[in-house]
């Protein structure tokens, strides 16, 4: 009322309340004027205009909504804002949906913030036919480009020595390793979407990176999520938003700049990378007025393909190294596996991975634990779905919670510690989890699974052959609290490199 008072300071006491109250039925008639499917997932009360906005904190949003579903049960919904949303929780429920159901699920909601700079392009948060094409035409390219052969493991071998190099100059002083880890990945990405690498000293690439890690806290953030959610019609208003609009242009314009020189480069007959190959589809398709292979959809999945193919898998290797200062006695576990099965005179290898179970079962245990996208990235009902009982409107978003899949305690022995043995049988031989689904499943699964786990391999059993990691001298507690945004990375942190 003291703000009414302060927008319309003529209006007396009475009339300020008849406002009020007229305001508030107003609300309620909007509120109630909403139907539901009985059949629609329950979940709890909201308010009118900001539904369960209340209940949630949105700058960690999968732990409310693990808290939620411990009394709302496996399938429940929330309101945010006004829109309505149904969350999935558990290994069971998630598979049926994302696995059983995968065309139903396989749609992607339309945010506010996203549509203004994406407008249904690229290959992650696009829908209909423009993202089936360009998954279709990402898959088999960059199969093409080597994904999954023997010419990518030589370039993620490269890569890796590479950033050992860099780690051992440091000569056993403490020093940070985000941006370095981030480079040295997202050069294995670059050397086939854009056929080059760069150093790590390389200032834009090093603004590049720092601009993409301050997007990934920023798409979910709370002020960004009101204006999504809430208050679209306030999007003009300065805020994190537009750091997070401004920051996209910043990508974009990077890449537009090595698109331009890559196609006065371009020579159909010897295509050097995934730009290229899109650039002669392009040209294949000119004809075609309707065709998707257009410049922004270029653009943004070769922005997608490099945030995606850098992002996930140098995160998990910084928890990965935090973890082995965390649990020494599990780091010398896997150094003597190492010196066992690869030695010191040669560079570890795809194939010996089998022979390498608890190392393997670290890098997994790392990935479960580390949880590295919390949220899942959302989906969307493509048609009316009658799924477990509950009827779904077409074009509701849907949250596959992939929290309480990694920490399902039915699946889980121990899903709240890090755990190697869940990956362990008792003979200490790899064993495969069904609810190990860090990619998530279905249609909407990670495009480059095969790639990151081939990189998880390799880049962590190369440090891990030359050096023993130890927390700074001084340093003896080593929390492992996370970061969130879309991904859940470790705090910063220092170590020393320490040559074996």
């Amino acid at each position: 009322m003291a703000l009414l008072a302060l927008a319309l300071p003529a209006v007396d006491l009475t009339t300020a309340l008849l406002l009020c109250s007229l305001v508030m039925v107003l609300l309620l008639f909007l509120a109630s004027g909403r139907k539901t499917d009985p059949r629609f997932p329950a979940g709890p009360a909201g308010l009118p205009i900001i539904g369960n906005l209340h209940q949630v904190k949105l700058s960690r949003l999968h732990e409310s909504l693990m808290q939620l579903s411990e009394k709302h049960g496996c399938i429940f919904s929330l309101r945010l804002g006004q829109q309505d949303t149904v969350v999935l929780t558990g290994y069971e429920v998630v598979k049926d949906a994302l696995v059983n159901h995968a065309e139903e699920f396989m749609g992607r909601p339309h945010d506010h913030v996203r549509s203004i700079h994406r407008k249904n392009h690229g290959v992650v948060m696009a829908d209909g036919e423009s993202w089936k094409q360009m998954r279709r035409f990402t898959l088999s390219t960059l199969r093409d480009f080597g994904m999954g052969k023997k010419s990518v493991e030589d370039k993620i071998i490269e890569e890796a020595s590479h950033l050992s190099d860099v780690f051992q100059a440091y000569e056993g002083q403490p020093f940070e390793t985000t941006i370095l880890t981030n480079g040295a990945v997202a050069n294995v990405i670059c050397s086939i979407l854009l056929g080059n690498r760069f150093n790590y000293d390389d200032q834009t690439f090093v603004n590049l990176i720092r601009i993409i890690n301050e997007n990934i806290r920023l798409a979910i953030s709370p002020t960004l999520q009101l204006i999504n959610f809430l208050f679209p019609f306030l999007d003009f208003l300065p805020g994190k938003h537009r750091t997070f609009l401004s920051n996209e242009e910043i990508i974009r314009t990077f890449l537009r700049k090595i698109l331009k020189e890559n196609r006065q480069d371009l020579n159909i007959d010897s295509v050097r990378s995934f730009i290229q190959a899109f650039m002669v589809k392009q040209q294949e398709e000119s004809e075609n007025p309707k065709t998707y292979f257009h410049e922004e959809n270029l653009v943004m999945t070769t922005r997608d393909l490099f945030i995606a193919g850098m992002e996930t898998t140098s995160t998990t290797l910084r928890w990965a190294i935090l973890l082995m200062m965390k649990f020494p006695d599990f780091q010398q576990k896997v150094h003597e596996e190492i010196d066992q099965v690869i030695g010191t005179d040669r560079h570890p290898r795809l194939e010996d991975r089998k022979a390498m179970p608890f190392t393997d079962a670290v890098i997994h245990e790392t990935q479960r634990f580390g949880n590295i996208v919390p949220l899942n990235l959302p989906h969307a009902t493509t048609a009316d779905t009658n799924f477990r009982g509950y009827f779904i409107p077409k074009g509701t978003r849907v949250i596959p919670l992939l929290t309480s899949v990694l920490y399902d305690k039915t699946q889980w022995e121990k899903p709240n510690e890090f755990n190697p043995s869940h990956f362990l049988d008792v003979e200490g031989k790899f064993r495969k989890r069904d609810a190990f689904i860090p990619f998530s499943a279905g249609r909407r699964a990670c495009a480059g699974e095969s790639l990151a786990k081939a990189e998880l391999f390799l880049f962590f059993s190369t440090l891990m052959q030359r050096f023993r990691f130890q927390p700074p001298p001084g340093v003896t507690d080593l929390p492992l609290t996370a970061i969130v945004g879309i991904t859940s990375s470790p705090t910063p942190y220092k170590l020393c490199a320490v040559l074996r």
